[in-house]
């Protein structure tokens, strides 16, 4: 096969996991993986010892940068590593595609790697994540949105951790019936629940901006999965979109469909008939 796109990956846990698998199987079209990175050199040893062909592991990330052979650097670790890394893939000749993209809630990152990209005229992806709709919300953008509303539902294990609900004394241990965790600007989401709520990041790039979106999180212990319901409302219409992601086989907090949609981005990249907006 004759590979069209070469990537490099950073972030060796669940969803890395998941995508580098994807890769080597030749599910993400034509694209071979050949770098792995990690800030736990251990992570990245594992995770090549479960793929086919073989790709380098980084010892930093200077290595990813200096290759000129590499297209594509796929983030996949934490909003941390978007604002330590993205400038310098960019600055380096490379596309980027960003799956921690609740980094971008920081306005000041998000317009400097606008201005590397075009300086650069590299081009950086986010893929639609865990919701459904984007698509539609983007074509809709060409109208006017008057309202876009993300309401998610999560058990409350998936919550529990939030550094942001502990140090508002919440504990939803033993809840019994839905809680209003959150409700708020998607920018003030993203910086309290920087691991779990980055779609409300791509439904306000894709829409009004995450001063204008309005976020909703509530634990409920009747579920055992994430449901992210989307309602947007302008001059093209009024449409809601709801999806009841499986959780990632990979990691229970992560939904399967995240993952999905970054392998389904990466086709794209290398197919000839592209579908959707």
């Amino acid at each position: 096969m004759v590979f069209d796109l070469k990537v490099a990956l950073i972030g060796c846990g669940s969803i890395g996991t998941t995508l580098a698998k994807a890769i080597d199987a030749g599910k993400a079209g034509e694209v071979k993986l050949v770098w792995l990175y990690d800030l736990k050199p251990e992570k990245s040893r594992a995770l090549a010892k479960k793929l086919r062909l073989k790709p380098k592991i980084a010892k930093g990330v200077a290595q990813i940068y200096a290759d000129k052979a590499t297209d594509l650097v796929i983030e996949a670790a934490s909003q941390k590593a978007v604002t330590q890394y993205a400038l310098d893939v960019l600055k380096s000749g490379k596309d980027l595609m960003v799956m921690s993209v609740g980094a971008f809630g920081d306005e000041k990152l998000l317009r400097s790697v606008r201005r590397a990209s075009e300086r650069s005229g590299r081009k950086v992806y986010v893929p639609s994540g865990a919701i459904l709709g984007i698509d539609g919300v983007k074509a809709a953008m060409l109208g006017e949105i008057e309202e876009a509303v993300l309401t998610t539902r999560k058990p409350p294990a998936a919550l529990a951790y939030s550094a942001y609900l502990q140090e508002r004394g919440t504990n939803l241990a033993g809840l019994k019936k839905p809680l209003v965790v959150f409700d708020g600007t998607a920018r003030e989401a993203v910086r309290a629940f920087p691991e779990s709520i980055n779609v409300a990041a791509t439904l306000s790039l894709a829409g009004i901006g995450l001063d204008k979106t309005r976020v909703r999180i509530i634990a409920d212990p009747s579920l055992d999965r994430n449901v992210h319901e989307i309602r947007v409302r302008g001059e093209a219409g009024e449409f809601t979109t709801e999806a009841r992601n499986v959780p990632s086989p990979e990691n229970p907090r992560t939904s399967y469909l995240a993952a999905l949609s970054a392998i389904r981005a990466l086709r794209n990249l290398t197919e000839t008939i592209r579908i959707g907006t």
